[in-house]
């Protein structure tokens, strides 16, 4: 058993794991985070959850299955799927007694301090109440300019930029793979899990391959610059299979599956 004294929590959820490959929405899976996430609250643990899928859930809401290429048209996509993610955790959620709030996030206002600070205030009372925050980053606003950075690119290094500033203990990240390994699991049937890890650096960089399914946006680069950050800061962090976001529960009780990256 792993050692976690983990009190506040924040949990990142990958399209691949929200959405299925035909473009709907994964219900069981979705039901399954909801009810763990749930729990968790009721036992005293403060939860953060990270959601990536809008734009996954906007595809399959308008029978499309590629990403188009213009701004426009996937910030327009965004916007219908965050609206049906939403629903559809309020549903979930409320069948377990558990309130929920939305914090849609810009680079540019975790950077500025003013706004970064009422953001962080929004955290605290939300997690004071006994509420999740379910946060995204604003895909319908958020753009990417040379005078005007306000995407984060990914919600890896999103959900490790909330996880460091509002001081979580753990960053719990669940994905379409099982952990961190020392080579890429889908080409080498030898590779083999790293259990656990105690610092990232270039020769773990070096392991990493590109982008994850179609849907998503996040490799495992991402995940490493992700679990360095929570390092730095002194947090934890573990990579798991998001294929039953039931495992939660044993990985926050210190049960050894996945990666954990800690120091």
């Amino acid at each position: 058993m792993r050692k976690l004294a983990a009190t506040r929590i924040v949990i990142k959820i990958g399209t691949s794991t929200l959405i299925h490959q035909n473009g709907k929405l994964n219900l069981l899976a979705i039901d399954q985070l909801c009810y763990t996430l749930s729990g968790l609250v009721n036992e005293g643990k403060q939860v953060i959850l990270v959601s990536s899928g809008a734009i996954g859930a906007g595809l399959g809401q308008l029978g499309m299955t590629q990403r188009p290429a213009a701004i426009p048209e996937q910030q327009a996509i965004a916007a219908i799927g965050q609206t049906e993610l939403m629903t559809v955790y309020q549903q979930r959620f409320s069948m377990y007694g558990q309130k929920i709030g939305q914090i849609l996030l810009t680079h540019d206002v975790v950077d500025f301090p003013t706004s970064r600070q009422n953001v962080l205030n929004t955290f605290e009372s939300l997690l004071t109440a006994g509420v999740i925050p379910i946060v995204n980053e604003n895909d319908t606003v958020a753009v990417d300019e040379l005078d005007h950075h306000t995407r984060f690119g990914d919600n890896d290094q999103l959900s490790a930029l909330v996880a460091t500033a509002v001081n979580a203990d753990l960053l719990v990240m669940l994905s379409d793979i099982a952990g961190f390994y020392d080579k890429n699991p889908r080409k080498f049937k030898d590779a083999v899990l790293i259990k656990r890890v105690k610092q990232v650096d270039d020769q773990l960089f070096s392991h990493a391959g590109g982008s994850g399914t179609k849907l998503g946006t996040g490799g495992m680069t991402t995940k490493l610059k992700a679990a360095q950050m929570m390092l730095q800061a002194g947090g934890a962090m573990i990579l798991a299979s998001g294929k039953n976001p039931s495992i939660i529960f044993k990985l926050v009780a210190g049960e050894e599956m996945g990666t954990l990256f800690q120091a």
